[in-house]
């Protein structure tokens, strides 16, 4: 591909529309200002997302094109780096607080929360009804996520005891939570 191809290609899409030229200039340009969005350390979905939009801009903005001042890739890597310089503005305005934070789920629903809620108040009255030593074992193995030999060592019983306790203590719960439903 030669400058003045690249060029012809713009003119093309300014003057007609062409969607195939368009499809040629992306072909060449995409691959090339995505990569030079990652080397400026964009992460890489913020640089696909940045290069979609600067190839928009491209089919767009293709008459304002003037090939007597600048080549094709020069105009189309201006678009892109005005377009990064832009989105770091936009972050640099906004403090990180107001940020919407994406790993957050959403609130459940209110008939989720008050289903949770009766099961969470039917495992309680089950764990009451345990002998005190399986309720123990049972709180530090599920609730505070001890390891069995870590009971072992706390309690000071043997391992076989706290196995045969949570054993013990499962099948209460679960016949307990049948009950209860």
């Amino acid at each position: 591909m030669t400058p003045d191809e690249a060029a012809a290609w713009l003119r093309a899409i300014a003057q007609h529309g062409d969607r195939a030229a368009f499809v040629a200039l992306y072909g060449r340009f995409a691959p090339r200002v995505k990569a030079y969005l990652l080397r400026l350390a964009l992460p890489p979905a913020q640089a696909e997302e940045l290069t979609q939009e600067a190839m928009l801009a491209v089919w767009r903005k293709a008459a304002q094109f003037d090939p007597t001042t600048t080549g094709a890739a020069a105009w189309i890597f201006t678009i892109a780096r005005n377009l990064r310089v832009d989105a770091a503005r936009r972050a640099a305005l906004v403090p990180p607080e107001l940020l919407p934070e994406e790993d957050l789920d959403p609130a459940p629903p209110a008939d989720a929360q008050l289903d949770d809620a009766r099961r969470a108040d039917r495992l309680r009255l089950a764990m009451q009804a345990l002998p005190p030593e399986q309720a123990e074992v049972v709180r530090l193995a599920f609730f505070d996520d001890r390891p069995h030999g870590e009971i072992e060592r706390r309690l000071g019983i043997p391992l076989g005891t706290v196995k045969s306790r949570l054993r013990l203590a499962m099948a209460r719960l679960r016949a307990q939570l049948d009950s209860l439903t």
